[in-house]
Protein backbone atom coordinates (compact mmCIF):
# COMPACT_ATOMS: atom_id res chain seq x y z
CA UNK A 1 0.00 0.00 0.00
CA UNK A 2 1.34 3.43 -1.30
CA UNK A 3 1.21 6.15 0.73
CA UNK A 4 3.19 8.82 -1.50
CA UNK A 5 0.77 12.11 -1.92
CA UNK A 6 -1.29 12.40 -5.06
CA UNK A 7 -2.81 15.61 -6.52
CA UNK A 8 -6.07 13.84 -6.20
CA UNK A 9 -5.58 12.92 -2.45
CA UNK A 10 -5.11 17.53 -2.80
CA UNK A 11 -8.20 17.72 -4.31
CA UNK A 12 -9.72 15.87 -1.69
CA UNK A 13 -8.63 18.03 0.87
CA UNK A 14 -9.12 20.64 -0.84
CA UNK A 15 -13.31 20.23 -1.34
CA UNK A 16 -13.61 19.22 2.37
CA UNK A 17 -12.27 22.32 3.33
CA UNK A 18 -13.98 24.32 1.05
CA UNK A 19 -17.39 22.91 2.28
CA UNK A 20 -16.62 23.54 5.78
CA UNK A 21 -16.20 27.05 5.05
CA UNK A 22 -19.10 27.58 2.76
CA UNK A 23 -21.45 25.50 5.20
CA UNK A 24 -24.57 27.35 6.43
CA UNK A 25 -24.15 25.25 9.33
CA UNK A 26 -20.72 24.87 11.10
CA UNK A 27 -20.23 22.76 14.33
CA UNK A 28 -17.18 20.59 15.37
CA UNK A 29 -18.89 17.13 14.54
CA UNK A 30 -19.26 18.55 11.14
CA UNK A 31 -15.98 19.58 11.27
CA UNK A 32 -14.84 15.93 12.32
CA UNK A 33 -17.13 14.55 9.90
CA UNK A 34 -15.81 15.99 6.56
CA UNK A 35 -12.66 14.98 8.18
CA UNK A 36 -13.11 11.64 8.63
CA UNK A 37 -14.73 12.18 4.81
CA UNK A 38 -11.77 13.35 3.24
CA UNK A 39 -9.33 10.65 5.12
CA UNK A 40 -11.58 7.66 3.92
CA UNK A 41 -11.79 8.87 0.12
CA UNK A 42 -7.50 9.28 0.59
CA UNK A 43 -7.08 5.96 1.86
CA UNK A 44 -9.86 3.73 0.20
CA UNK A 45 -8.25 3.60 -3.31
CA UNK A 46 -4.74 2.51 -1.48
CA UNK A 47 -6.13 -0.30 0.72
CA UNK A 48 -6.95 -3.54 -2.23
CA UNK A 49 -9.29 -4.96 -0.02
CA UNK A 50 -12.11 -2.34 -1.23
CA UNK A 51 -11.82 -3.28 -4.95
CA UNK A 52 -10.30 -6.76 -4.68
CA UNK A 53 -13.95 -8.63 -3.15
CA UNK A 54 -17.35 -8.05 -2.82
CA UNK A 55 -17.46 -7.60 0.72
CA UNK A 56 -14.99 -4.92 0.67
CA UNK A 57 -16.91 -2.88 -2.34
CA UNK A 58 -19.79 -3.22 -0.08
CA UNK A 59 -18.06 -1.10 2.88
CA UNK A 60 -16.71 0.64 0.10
CA UNK A 61 -20.33 1.89 -0.80
CA UNK A 62 -21.40 1.48 3.05
CA UNK A 63 -19.14 3.69 4.76
CA UNK A 64 -19.44 6.92 2.57
CA UNK A 65 -23.19 6.14 3.04
CA UNK A 66 -22.64 6.41 6.83
CA UNK A 67 -20.61 9.18 7.21
CA UNK A 68 -23.26 10.77 5.05
CA UNK A 69 -25.76 10.67 6.97
CA UNK A 70 -24.53 11.26 9.99
CA UNK A 71 -22.86 14.55 8.69
CA UNK A 72 -26.99 15.49 7.45
CA UNK A 73 -27.67 14.68 11.20
CA UNK A 74 -25.89 17.35 12.64
CA UNK A 75 -26.26 19.75 9.72
CA UNK A 76 -30.40 20.23 9.73
CA UNK A 77 -31.37 16.82 8.66
CA UNK A 78 -33.94 16.80 5.89
CA UNK A 79 -33.18 20.08 4.57
CA UNK A 80 -29.35 19.66 5.16
CA UNK A 81 -27.36 20.56 1.90
CA UNK A 82 -25.31 18.06 2.62
CA UNK A 83 -27.84 15.62 1.01
CA UNK A 84 -25.53 15.50 -2.41
CA UNK A 85 -22.69 13.57 -0.84
CA UNK A 86 -25.01 11.54 -1.17
CA UNK A 87 -24.21 10.60 -4.55
CA UNK A 88 -20.31 9.92 -3.82
CA UNK A 89 -21.62 6.24 -2.43
CA UNK A 90 -24.54 5.65 -5.22
CA UNK A 91 -22.08 6.60 -8.34
CA UNK A 92 -19.73 4.64 -6.35
CA UNK A 93 -21.84 1.37 -6.44
CA UNK A 94 -22.97 2.26 -10.21
CA UNK A 95 -19.44 1.45 -11.15
CA UNK A 96 -18.21 -1.47 -8.20
CA UNK A 97 -22.16 -4.05 -8.84
CA UNK A 98 -24.60 -4.52 -11.14
CA UNK A 99 -28.04 -3.54 -12.01
CA UNK A 100 -29.42 -5.18 -8.55
CA UNK A 101 -26.40 -3.53 -6.14
CA UNK A 102 -26.94 -0.09 -7.93
CA UNK A 103 -31.07 -0.21 -6.93
CA UNK A 104 -30.20 -1.56 -3.91
CA UNK A 105 -27.16 0.80 -2.76
CA UNK A 106 -29.95 3.89 -4.11
CA UNK A 107 -32.84 2.54 -2.10
CA UNK A 108 -30.70 2.77 0.74
CA UNK A 109 -29.23 5.94 0.23
CA UNK A 110 -32.89 7.46 -0.25
CA UNK A 111 -34.42 5.51 2.72
CA UNK A 112 -31.39 7.11 4.64
CA UNK A 113 -32.36 10.52 3.72
CA UNK A 114 -36.68 9.94 4.16
CA UNK A 115 -35.46 8.39 7.80
CA UNK A 116 -35.08 12.02 9.19
CA UNK A 117 -38.71 12.73 8.11
CA UNK A 118 -39.13 10.01 11.31
CA UNK A 119 -37.64 12.49 13.97
CA UNK A 120 -40.36 15.35 12.28
CA UNK A 121 -43.74 15.61 14.75
CA UNK A 122 -46.26 16.21 12.03
CA UNK A 123 -49.24 16.64 15.04
CA UNK A 124 -47.06 20.00 15.19
CA UNK A 125 -45.50 20.22 12.04
CA UNK A 126 -46.94 20.51 8.47
CA UNK A 127 -44.25 19.91 5.54
CA UNK A 128 -45.09 22.70 2.63
CA UNK A 129 -45.85 21.57 -0.67
CA UNK A 130 -43.18 23.22 -2.43
CA UNK A 131 -40.69 21.63 0.30
CA UNK A 132 -42.40 18.13 -0.39
CA UNK A 133 -41.43 18.78 -3.85
CA UNK A 134 -37.99 19.41 -2.81
CA UNK A 135 -37.62 16.02 -0.94
CA UNK A 136 -39.08 14.16 -3.48
CA UNK A 137 -37.10 15.85 -6.54
CA UNK A 138 -34.04 14.93 -4.38
CA UNK A 139 -34.91 11.39 -4.03
CA UNK A 140 -35.35 11.14 -7.99
CA UNK A 141 -32.57 13.09 -8.58
CA UNK A 142 -30.38 10.08 -6.70
CA UNK A 143 -31.87 7.40 -9.13
CA UNK A 144 -31.38 9.59 -12.35
CA UNK A 145 -27.72 10.03 -10.98
CA UNK A 146 -27.52 6.08 -10.27
CA UNK A 147 -29.04 5.50 -13.53
CA UNK A 148 -26.74 7.07 -15.91
CA UNK A 149 -23.64 6.38 -14.10
CA UNK A 150 -24.38 2.48 -13.71
CA UNK A 151 -25.25 3.57 -18.21
CA UNK A 152 -21.32 5.11 -18.36
CA UNK A 153 -20.03 2.41 -15.97
CA UNK A 154 -21.42 -0.29 -18.25
CA UNK A 155 -20.50 1.39 -21.41
CA UNK A 156 -16.91 1.82 -20.33
CA UNK A 157 -16.61 -2.55 -19.16
CA UNK A 158 -18.42 -3.44 -22.44
CA UNK A 159 -15.52 -1.11 -24.17
CA UNK A 160 -12.88 -2.44 -21.74
CA UNK A 161 -13.90 -6.24 -22.71
CA UNK A 162 -14.37 -5.33 -26.45
CA UNK A 163 -10.52 -4.20 -26.56
CA UNK A 164 -9.41 -7.04 -24.15
CA UNK A 165 -11.13 -9.28 -26.78
CA UNK A 166 -9.09 -7.26 -29.49
CA UNK A 167 -5.87 -7.49 -27.81
CA UNK A 168 -6.26 -11.49 -27.12
CA UNK A 169 -6.90 -11.65 -31.47
CA UNK A 170 -4.31 -9.44 -31.94
CA UNK A 171 -1.53 -11.18 -30.48
CA UNK A 172 -2.71 -14.80 -31.38
CA UNK A 173 -3.11 -12.95 -35.20
CA UNK A 174 0.81 -11.49 -34.10
CA UNK A 175 2.00 -15.49 -33.41
CA UNK A 176 0.02 -16.47 -36.55
CA UNK A 177 2.43 -13.87 -38.53
CA UNK A 178 5.11 -14.85 -36.47
CA UNK A 179 4.84 -18.91 -37.76
CA UNK A 180 3.76 -17.77 -41.04
CA UNK A 181 7.23 -15.84 -41.39
CA UNK A 182 9.18 -18.26 -40.03
CA UNK A 183 7.18 -21.56 -42.42
CA UNK A 184 7.93 -19.14 -45.38
CA UNK A 185 11.64 -18.67 -44.81
CA UNK A 186 12.02 -22.35 -44.37
CA UNK A 187 10.17 -22.86 -47.46
CA UNK A 188 12.38 -20.47 -49.20
CA UNK A 189 15.73 -22.56 -47.37
CA UNK A 190 14.58 -25.48 -48.59
CA UNK A 191 13.76 -24.48 -52.22
CA UNK A 192 17.09 -23.38 -52.16
CA UNK A 193 19.30 -26.19 -50.45
CA UNK A 194 17.35 -28.13 -52.82
CA UNK A 195 18.43 -26.87 -56.01
CA UNK A 196 21.75 -26.67 -54.53
CA UNK A 197 21.10 -30.64 -53.85
CA UNK A 198 20.15 -31.63 -57.07
CA UNK A 199 22.93 -29.80 -58.46
CA UNK A 200 25.70 -31.48 -56.21
CA UNK A 201 23.70 -35.04 -56.84
CA UNK A 202 23.48 -35.11 -60.94
CA UNK A 203 27.43 -33.99 -60.76
CA UNK A 204 28.79 -36.88 -58.13
CA UNK A 205 26.55 -39.54 -59.97
CA UNK A 206 28.73 -39.77 -62.59
CA UNK A 207 31.79 -40.07 -60.77
CA UNK A 208 30.40 -42.73 -58.71
CA UNK A 209 29.58 -44.87 -61.35
CA UNK A 210 32.93 -44.97 -62.85
CA UNK A 211 34.60 -46.00 -59.72
CA UNK A 212 32.51 -48.42 -59.00
CA UNK A 213 32.61 -49.87 -62.46
CA UNK A 214 36.51 -49.28 -61.94
CA UNK A 215 36.74 -51.19 -58.99
CA UNK A 216 34.55 -54.04 -59.51
CA UNK A 217 36.87 -54.40 -63.19
CA UNK A 218 39.93 -54.15 -61.22
CA UNK A 219 38.34 -56.93 -58.65
CA UNK A 220 37.83 -59.07 -62.01
CA UNK A 221 41.66 -58.96 -62.76
CA UNK A 222 43.50 -59.06 -59.40
CA UNK A 223 45.16 -62.46 -58.84
CA UNK A 224 42.50 -64.45 -57.22
CA UNK A 225 45.43 -64.87 -54.52
CA UNK A 226 45.40 -61.57 -53.85
CA UNK A 227 43.07 -61.10 -50.98
CA UNK A 228 43.66 -57.50 -49.38
CA UNK A 229 43.62 -55.99 -52.83
CA UNK A 230 40.07 -57.59 -52.98
CA UNK A 231 38.89 -56.75 -49.81
CA UNK A 232 39.78 -53.26 -50.67
CA UNK A 233 38.15 -53.56 -53.92
CA UNK A 234 34.77 -54.85 -51.92
CA UNK A 235 35.65 -51.71 -49.54
CA UNK A 236 35.05 -49.44 -52.36
CA UNK A 237 32.02 -51.00 -54.15
CA UNK A 238 29.96 -50.76 -50.79
CA UNK A 239 31.09 -47.39 -50.05
CA UNK A 240 30.18 -46.35 -53.45
CA UNK A 241 26.58 -48.04 -53.13
CA UNK A 242 25.88 -46.50 -49.68
CA UNK A 243 27.20 -42.49 -51.58
CA UNK A 244 24.82 -43.77 -54.15
CA UNK A 245 21.85 -44.58 -51.88
CA UNK A 246 22.81 -41.45 -50.05
CA UNK A 247 22.52 -39.18 -53.17
CA UNK A 248 19.25 -41.00 -54.12
CA UNK A 249 17.94 -39.72 -51.24
CA UNK A 250 19.25 -35.94 -51.93
CA UNK A 251 17.48 -36.36 -55.09
CA UNK A 252 14.37 -37.83 -53.63
CA UNK A 253 14.28 -34.69 -51.28
CA UNK A 254 14.65 -32.08 -53.93
CA UNK A 255 12.53 -32.93 -56.26
CA UNK A 256 9.18 -31.95 -56.70
CA UNK A 257 6.25 -33.84 -54.69
CA UNK A 258 3.95 -35.34 -57.03
CA UNK A 259 0.76 -36.54 -54.62
CA UNK A 260 -1.61 -39.14 -55.26
CA UNK A 261 -4.34 -37.93 -52.74
CA UNK A 262 -6.53 -40.59 -52.06
CA UNK A 263 -9.17 -40.83 -48.92
CA UNK A 264 -6.99 -42.60 -45.99
CA UNK A 265 -7.06 -43.72 -42.51
CA UNK A 266 -4.36 -42.48 -40.65
CA UNK A 267 -4.69 -45.61 -38.52
CA UNK A 268 -4.02 -48.29 -41.10
CA UNK A 269 -0.60 -45.55 -42.66
CA UNK A 270 0.61 -45.74 -39.01
CA UNK A 271 0.41 -49.56 -38.73
CA UNK A 272 2.44 -49.55 -42.17
CA UNK A 273 5.19 -46.97 -40.17
CA UNK A 274 5.47 -49.07 -36.91
CA UNK A 275 6.19 -51.98 -38.77
CA UNK A 276 8.50 -50.45 -41.59
CA UNK A 277 10.55 -48.91 -38.13
CA UNK A 278 10.27 -52.32 -35.99
CA UNK A 279 11.82 -54.19 -38.82
CA UNK A 280 14.78 -51.80 -39.37
CA UNK A 281 14.69 -51.29 -35.26
CA UNK A 282 18.26 -52.72 -35.15
CA UNK A 283 17.04 -54.38 -31.70
CA UNK A 284 16.36 -51.37 -30.22
CA UNK A 285 14.40 -52.41 -26.64
CA UNK A 286 11.71 -48.86 -27.47
CA UNK A 287 7.47 -49.69 -27.13
CA UNK A 288 5.70 -48.35 -29.26
CA UNK A 289 2.03 -47.34 -27.54
CA UNK A 290 -1.03 -46.63 -29.66
CA UNK A 291 -4.12 -44.36 -28.83
CA UNK A 292 -5.89 -43.90 -32.00
CA UNK A 293 -8.66 -42.02 -31.92
CA UNK A 294 -12.42 -44.39 -32.82
CA UNK A 295 -14.02 -41.08 -34.79
CA UNK A 296 -11.34 -40.30 -36.80
CA UNK A 297 -12.64 -39.75 -40.62
CA UNK A 298 -10.65 -41.19 -43.60
CA UNK A 299 -8.25 -37.89 -44.90
CA UNK A 300 -7.50 -36.78 -48.53
CA UNK A 301 -3.83 -37.44 -48.22
CA UNK A 302 -0.79 -39.14 -49.80
CA UNK A 303 -0.58 -42.50 -47.99
CA UNK A 304 2.96 -43.23 -49.59
CA UNK A 305 4.22 -39.75 -48.26
CA UNK A 306 2.59 -39.95 -44.94
CA UNK A 307 3.38 -43.24 -44.09
CA UNK A 308 7.27 -41.83 -44.46
CA UNK A 309 6.51 -38.65 -42.77
CA UNK A 310 5.29 -41.05 -39.58
CA UNK A 311 8.05 -43.85 -39.94
CA UNK A 312 10.89 -40.67 -39.69
CA UNK A 313 9.33 -39.14 -36.51
CA UNK A 314 8.91 -42.59 -35.19
CA UNK A 315 12.87 -43.46 -35.99
CA UNK A 316 14.15 -40.58 -34.80
CA UNK A 317 11.56 -40.39 -31.38
CA UNK A 318 13.38 -44.15 -31.24
CA UNK A 319 16.62 -43.10 -31.56
CA UNK A 320 16.21 -40.15 -28.64
CA UNK A 321 14.82 -42.83 -26.13
CA UNK A 322 16.69 -44.56 -23.74
CA UNK A 323 16.82 -48.54 -23.63
CA UNK A 324 13.07 -49.74 -22.67
CA UNK A 325 11.72 -46.45 -23.25
CA UNK A 326 8.27 -46.25 -24.62
CA UNK A 327 7.25 -43.72 -27.88
CA UNK A 328 3.45 -42.66 -27.97
CA UNK A 329 1.17 -42.18 -31.05
CA UNK A 330 -1.61 -40.40 -31.07
CA UNK A 331 -4.44 -39.09 -33.42
CA UNK A 332 -7.35 -37.23 -33.08
CA UNK A 333 -10.26 -35.52 -34.57
CA UNK A 334 -9.56 -31.34 -34.67
CA UNK A 335 -11.14 -28.85 -36.13
CA UNK A 336 -9.97 -28.56 -40.22
CA UNK A 337 -8.89 -32.09 -40.01
CA UNK A 338 -6.39 -34.09 -37.73
CA UNK A 339 -3.57 -33.80 -35.60
CA UNK A 340 -0.67 -36.61 -34.94
CA UNK A 341 1.37 -36.76 -32.49
CA UNK A 342 4.14 -38.62 -32.24
CA UNK A 343 5.80 -38.46 -28.32
CA UNK A 344 9.10 -39.58 -26.51
CA UNK A 345 10.50 -39.36 -23.11
CA UNK A 346 13.93 -38.99 -24.31
CA UNK A 347 16.97 -36.25 -24.52
CA UNK A 348 14.87 -33.66 -25.60
CA UNK A 349 16.46 -31.00 -28.10
CA UNK A 350 18.28 -27.84 -26.79
CA UNK A 351 16.51 -24.74 -26.80
CA UNK A 352 19.12 -23.33 -29.46
CA UNK A 353 18.47 -26.18 -32.06
CA UNK A 354 14.66 -26.31 -32.45
CA UNK A 355 14.75 -23.36 -34.58
CA UNK A 356 16.80 -25.52 -37.27
CA UNK A 357 16.01 -29.15 -37.29
CA UNK A 358 13.75 -28.83 -40.11
CA UNK A 359 16.68 -27.25 -42.04
CA UNK A 360 18.88 -30.11 -44.49
CA UNK A 361 21.47 -31.50 -43.47
CA UNK A 362 21.17 -30.38 -40.28
CA UNK A 363 21.90 -32.86 -37.11
CA UNK A 364 23.30 -33.37 -33.98
CA UNK A 365 23.89 -37.51 -34.48
CA UNK A 366 26.91 -38.34 -35.23
CA UNK A 367 25.75 -40.99 -38.15
CA UNK A 368 23.02 -39.35 -40.29
CA UNK A 369 22.19 -37.20 -43.20
CA UNK A 370 19.95 -34.33 -41.46
CA UNK A 371 17.56 -35.24 -44.35
CA UNK A 372 14.66 -36.86 -41.83
CA UNK A 373 12.83 -33.90 -40.27
CA UNK A 374 13.55 -32.16 -43.43
CA UNK A 375 11.45 -34.45 -45.80
CA UNK A 376 9.18 -34.54 -42.52
CA UNK A 377 8.18 -30.50 -42.92
CA UNK A 378 8.26 -30.86 -46.92
CA UNK A 379 5.61 -33.62 -46.84
CA UNK A 380 3.76 -31.16 -44.63
CA UNK A 381 3.92 -28.36 -46.24
CA UNK A 382 2.33 -30.14 -49.57
CA UNK A 383 -0.11 -31.37 -47.96
CA UNK A 384 -1.00 -28.00 -46.63
CA UNK A 385 -0.97 -29.39 -43.33
CA UNK A 386 0.99 -27.92 -40.14
CA UNK A 387 3.68 -28.53 -37.78
CA UNK A 388 4.49 -28.20 -34.37
CA UNK A 389 7.20 -29.34 -32.04
CA UNK A 390 7.65 -29.17 -28.00
CA UNK A 391 10.67 -30.35 -26.65
CA UNK A 392 12.73 -29.47 -23.53
CA UNK A 393 16.62 -30.91 -23.38
CA UNK A 394 16.15 -34.02 -21.18
CA UNK A 395 12.55 -34.29 -21.08
CA UNK A 396 11.36 -35.45 -24.31
CA UNK A 397 9.97 -34.37 -27.59
CA UNK A 398 6.54 -34.33 -29.31
CA UNK A 399 5.94 -33.42 -32.22
CA UNK A 400 2.67 -32.44 -33.63
CA UNK A 401 1.39 -32.74 -37.68
CA UNK A 402 -1.99 -31.14 -38.17
CA UNK A 403 -3.82 -32.38 -41.76
CA UNK A 404 -6.46 -30.71 -42.92
CA UNK A 405 -9.52 -32.89 -44.18
CA UNK A 406 -9.50 -30.69 -47.60
CA UNK A 407 -6.84 -30.91 -49.85
CA UNK A 408 -6.59 -28.44 -53.08
CA UNK A 409 -3.28 -30.34 -54.19
CA UNK A 410 -3.33 -31.54 -58.00
CA UNK A 411 -1.83 -34.83 -58.76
Amino acid sequence: MSWTPTSRDAVWVLLFIALHFVSPVVNDAEVELLAAFAIFEIVEPRVGYFRDSMQGRFWGVAIPMLLTYLLMGVTGSIASSYYLILLLPVVTAATSFGALGTIAATAMAALSYLSFLLYIDFRTTVIPLDQQQEISFRILFLFLAAYLSYQLARSNREQAARYQTLAREFAIANENLKAAQSEVQRSERLAALGQLTAGLAHELRNPLGTIKNSAEMLARKLPADNAIAKELSGYISTEVDRTNELVKRFLDFAKPFRLRIEASYLSEIIDRAVHQVQTRADGRNVTIIRNDSPDLAALPVDAQWIEQLVANLLANAIDASPDGGVVTVLTRQVEGGAELAVIDRGSGIATENLGSIFNPFFTTKSEGTGLGLAIVSKIVDEHRGRIFVDSEAGSGTTFRVWLPDRQEVQE
